[in-house]
């Protein structure tokens, strides 16, 4: 349970009725017994990092792995985790007083506010379709493409690939000592993919299951004629499946058990639950027997509801909904059934905007029970549809999104503060008071567009022209000025601790992916590219900021104008350093020191050929880059233990025109122990070794559509639309296959 209530000010220990005292920490290290130790446990304990023992006072080899894993989540430091010092004492104090800062939302400044009634909801949607208006600079020869429902720069997209189902029985698994996870990006926090494995057993989910039947009447009615006495067609029909697999020993693989379900997966391995994010719902299955899986809860979302994103995390299922808007009945809403229970949000537990801004959707944030699918506690907001991410940390979940700002203020600003002496007063006095009336956007700038076509048509040609002329520029050169207004992100920020809204904040822009997000000692950072969205106002360059948010949401530091005219491509936050590629022609690698929150810097960067789309750090001072260069996968070694002057150590340019980790990194494997990677490409598996500051190919496997890489001790399983091959990494000797 204590996993689920990381960072938490005020939670218990389990074992002492005590929490943990920041201002009481000292420094100790592993053999040490007494208070001070104990205090250490409970701080630990208190943000989720668990020890097996409890509070004993002593520090011991579970004290150590719990350390070793806060310094490498928390400070990104690789420690041993036998010292408690100055800077663990520092990051604990750090983020007890960033949650402490944003333990409850401060409704001063507040961008959210609760909703108070179904009248109050629908009359906030109403408004936000009614979009926004940029017509009134019409008169002066400027063509405004400033449209509500603008997109955002597409981030990559996370796609499902097919998994093979397979039936029968099989013996007894046995379990390997040194199993791989999916890749994810919070260490411990697990992310829904279409292969799981629990050490013993292989679940793959997606393929199809088909069968032949006799083609039904109607569709051959529809199809096909047959004449008489000619025999009725077979007819394919399929059924969606997940399968378990025995997967030691390699040699004796064999298919176990199938569920006729499927979708992406998270394993429970300590409770021994599978669970299946189908299309329409999620379901919970007891894989104690994997031959005979038995289905112990089921939940179906509403037919207006769809699935945002999932985490598991302490045996607990984080699950984001949206569900879209409708005329008539915004609230309540019900995101989803539970075993035939209808979850019921009522309007006054949905928080919506202050300022009236594009909304289409609702937003809840719930936590499950992963055993009985029981939802516990929940979080509702009104937001866009639009490019949402979801980043989650041990301390909190956060939910974005995209939305163009109201241009139409900053463009009834220009005339009084850069044009004044281009109108008459009673012009200029005459679009102030219409900007302060209350009317939509689109009304506001009926009125002004009409307000300047008057003056204008009743001045001569001559003067009329320069008036266009003047006000043209001067309009490029404030719009200009004034670009990181044309578009933001908000950011709902959800305590874990108590599962409420902790903060709302706001920065310009739109992220990328979740990989745009990254919290570090209690701080948010967030790489955005400003993507020149007024373009028809004669903005047309990019730019690329990443901003530092405290625990309230406040922005407190930033780096701005990477990647001029470019955008970003990939981003990735390690500890106190922050890496970047922006892309358009070169494919700049950017450095950035955030260890200062309130002063970050650009340490270095360097320019080279194509892009990279992921990256991955797989050692000390190296991160990898999977992208492209010209039509081909392109891989990059970049050494960054210089961050002053990044350099790419090796490339190596694939025969392949797309790899999934190009958009999902999910799909990629890093093995340390074997000093290799792998990747999925369009005609097969590709393994590297990266041992020795090279890039070397080291297996490869021509299997039509490879989906994914696990190892399980120093066996390599490559899972592909119609087989499993697995291959000794030791002598990279095939050790065991089975066809699907």
């Amino acid at each position: 349970m204590l996993a689920m209530l990381a960072g938490a000010v005020v939670v218990q220990s389990a074992q002492a009725q005590e929490t943990c005292k920041p201002d009481q920490l000292f420094s100790v290290r592993f053999g040490q017994k007494g208070e001070a130790v104990s205090n250490v446990q409970r701080c630990l304990t208190d943000f989720g990092y668990k020890i097996q023992a409890g509070i004993t006072g002593f520090f011991g080899t579970q004290t150590t792995g719990a350390l070793k894993s806060f310094y490498e989540r928390l400070t990104g430091l690789n420690v041993t985790g036998r010292i408690f010092g100055v800077t663990g004492i520092q990051a604990v104090k750090n983020i007890f007083k960033a949650q402490k800062e944003s333990f409850t939302l401060s409704q001063k400044g507040s961008l959210y506010k609760r909703v108070s009634s179904a009248e109050e909801l629908a009359d906030y949607f109403e408004r936000a379709r009614q979009g926004y208006g940029y017509g009134a600079f019409r008169s002066v020869g400027v063509s405004v493409g400033m449209e509500r429902a603008m997109v955002a720069p597409a981030a990559p997209s996370v796609t499902s690939g097919a998994a093979p189902m397979m039936a029968a029985d099989a013996g007894v698994a046995q379990e390997a000592s040194r199993v791989s996870e999916t890749n994810v990006q919070v260490k411990g926090i697990d992310e829904p993919d279409i292969v799981k494995t629990d050490g013993k057993n292989i679940y793959l989910s997606g393929r199809q299951q088909y069968w032949i039947e006799p083609m039904p009447v109607q569709i051959m009615e529809q199809s096909i004629s047959i004449a008489p006495g000619e025999p009725v067609p077979p007819y394919r029909r399929y059924t969606p499946s997940t399968a378990a697999i025995k997967a030691l020993p390699p040699s004796a693989m064999e298919a176990l058990g199938s569920i006729s379900e499927s979708g992406d997966l998270l394993l429970v391995k300590e409770k021994n639950m599978l669970l299946i994010l189908r299309s329409n719902g999620v379901s919970g299955y007891d894989i104690s027997n994997p031959k005979n899986p038995q289905k112990k809860w089921s939940s179906d979302f509403e037919s207006r509801s769809g699935v945002v994103s999932a985490r598991l995390w302490g045996g607990t299922l984080y699950l984001v909904t949206r569900q879209w808007s409708y005329q008539g009945g915004p609230c309540p809403i019900r995101p989803l059934t539970v075993n035939g229970k209808v979850l019921i949000i009522p309007c006054t537990d949905i928080w919506r905007p202050v300022a009236y801004l594009p909304a289409d959707t609702t937003y809840t944030a719930m936590m499950i029970d992963s055993t009985t699918g029981t939802v516990s506690k929940t979080v509702s907001f009104v937001g866009s549809s639009s490019n949402s991410v979801v980043y989650m940390s041990p301390l909190a979940l956060y939910i974005t999104n995209y939305r163009p700002e109201n241009q139409m203020t900053i463009l009834i600003r220009f005339i009084p503060e850069k044009a004044r002496d281009l109108y008459p007063s009673s012009v200029v006095e005459r679009i102030e008071k219409v900007a302060g009336y209350d009317l939509s956007d689109y009304a506001k700038s009926v009125e002004i567009e009409n307000i300047i076509e008057s003056y204008l048509r009743s001045l001569g040609d001559d003067e009329r022209m320069r008036i266009q002329n003047e006000t043209q520029n001067r309009l490029s050169d404030y719009l200009k000025a004034h670009v990181r207004e044309f578009e933001a992100t908000t950011i709902v920020k959800v305590n874990l601790s108590d599962f409420s809204i902790a903060a709302t904040g706001k920065i310009p822009g739109n992220l990328l992916n979740q990989f745009a997000l990254d919290e570090h000692n209690g701080n948010l950072r967030a790489a955005v590219t400003i993507a020149g969205r007024a373009s028809g106002l004669g903005v047309s360059e990019s730019a690329n900021d990443v901003y530092v948010l405290d625990g309230s949401l406040a922005i407190i530091g930033s780096v701005k104008d990477m990647g001029i005219s470019e955008r970003i491509y990939s981003a990735r936050f390690v500890g106190a350093r922050g890496y970047l590629v922006t892309f358009r022609e070169t494919d700049p690698f950017y450095v950035l020191d955030l260890s200062d929150p309130r002063n970050p810097k650009l340490s270095g960067e360097l320019k080279i050929p194509g892009y990279s789309s992921y990256l991955h750090p797989i050692s000390d001072g190296r991160v990898l880059g999977v992208g492209k260069e010209g039509q081909n996968v392109k891989l990059s070694l970049f050494d960054v233990s210089d961050p002053a002057h990044p350099s790419e150590k090796a490339k190596y340019t694939l025969d392949e025109y797309w790899s999934e980790v190009l958009n999902n990194h999910r799909a990629f494997l890093l093995d340390d122990k074997h000093s290799i990677f792998f990747i999925p490409g369009s005609k097969g598996a590709y393994v590297f070794s990266f041992a020795g500051d090279s890039l070397s190919l080291t297996k490869t496997l021509s299997k039509y559509q490879t989906k994914r890489a696990l190892y399980l001790d120093d066996y390599l399983y490559i899972v592909s639309d119609n087989s499993i091959s697995v291959f000794d990494e030791r002598t990279w000797e095939k050790a065991g296959e089975l066809t699907l």
